[in-house]
């Protein structure tokens, strides 16, 4: 295991109490980008602003990119015209054994909050300056139960370990099972699929960590959890989906459309590829497990208390995206194209 030891509570403020000045000469600080628990759909998440006499309306806008690599979170402010204003990085745990590699969601969350509070510090931004969010991650898959609690995909119990990280290659066998299936998928992802893309490694869990594979509620990308742990909303980047899950995203957008986005998963999702690879039970309840995903350009929005309970500051959540597709030459200029409109920039 390397990085630095943590306390497990998921509670910690994004940002501590103390206040930071910005132009105009108030002062605030975000205090907590979600709470512990989920309740379905329901945003318990919720982006706290303590305040000192806050300007009606806020001196600028800034813009806040979150990224996970493998071995730290780092977080980076930036004005509208894409101007770094601060960045800071905070290190995240890692528990190395053999072929499997594991995090922690929790862990992770703390290092973000750590991250971010200390930009925000070096760069002097107000919780109420800050217009948009956006999350980047590794490709690495997160098992949580019902209520968003960790559910551990470690042969050692440890339920900390919720993460399969990325170049964790425990699940060579499966892919080679599932590569064996020639199904028509398979030539949607360069005719194999690696040990590191996430069907391998949820058929390593279900034949091997049978318990976990019954608790888990979610499966999830790391990026979308980020998501999901900011604003409660479980629906999926249609970036990770067909990246890493075998998500026909062609077929998906033949139908963007369709006004019920759930007609579209029987477009997007191969039922025969899961049911033969030994995944079937995926596809119960609409794919609930692993939902479906929705258009890159829209957002979800975090609510945030601000001015005391009585009133609200809805910051905009882009959809997420894996780290490799955000750096290919055109993606990260889509992103940004397709949420400058609403008031943040996507290319952080």
């Amino acid at each position: 295991m390397s990085g630095p030891r943590r306390d497990w509570s998921d509670t910690t403020p994004l940002l501590s109490p103390q206040h930071y000045r910005h132009r105009g000469g108030s002062a605030s600080a975000f205090s907590d980008l979600g709470s512990s628990s989920f309740s379905g759909r329901r945003a318990s998440a919720s982006l706290e602003m303590a305040t000192a006499a806050v300007p009606s309306v806020p001196t600028r806008s800034v813009l806040l990119g979150v990224d996970v690599g493998t071995g730290s979170a780092r977080a980076g402010l930036f004005d509208e015209d894409g101007k770094l204003l601060g960045s800071a990085s905070s290190p995240i745990q890692i528990w190395k054994d053999g072929d499997c590699i594991e995090q922690s969601s929790t862990d992770i969350w703390l290092a973000i909050c750590a991250a971010v509070k200390a930009a925000c510090s070096l760069a002097n931004v107000a919780g109420e300056e800050v217009a948009g969010l956006g999350f980047a991650a590794t490709c690495s898959l997160v098992a949580v139960d019902a209520d968003g609690s960790p559910v551990t995909v470690s042969l050692s119990g440890d339920s900390r370990r919720n993460i399969i990280v990325w170049m964790d290659h425990r699940a060579v066998k499966q892919a080679e099972k599932i590569n064996s299936s020639s199904s028509p998928v398979l030539q949607y992802c360069g005719g194999s699929l690696s040990p590191e893309m996430q069907p391998p490694k949820l058929l390593w869990v279900k034949e091997n960590l049978q318990e976990s594979w019954t608790m888990a509620f979610r499966w999830m990308d790391l990026s979308d959890w980020l998501a999901y742990r900011a604003t409660g909303d479980d629906t999926r980047s249609l970036c990770t989906t067909v990246c890493k899950w075998t998500y026909l995203g062609h077929a998906h957008m033949q139908q963007v459309d369709e006004k019920d986005s759930r007609n579209m998963e029987a477009c997007g999702w191969d039922d025969d590829f899961w049911e033969e690879i030994g995944l079937g039970d995926l596809i119960d309840g609409h794919h609930a497990k692993i939902e479906i995903p929705i258009r890159v350009t829209q957002l979800v929005r975090v609510n945030a208390e601000k001015c005391g309970p009585s009133k609200r500051h809805m910051i905009p959540v882009s959809n997420s995206t894996t780290d490799d597709i955000l750096n290919l030459p055109g993606v990260g200029c889509c992103m940004v194209v397709s949420t400058l409109r609403l008031g943040f920039h996507g290319g952080f």
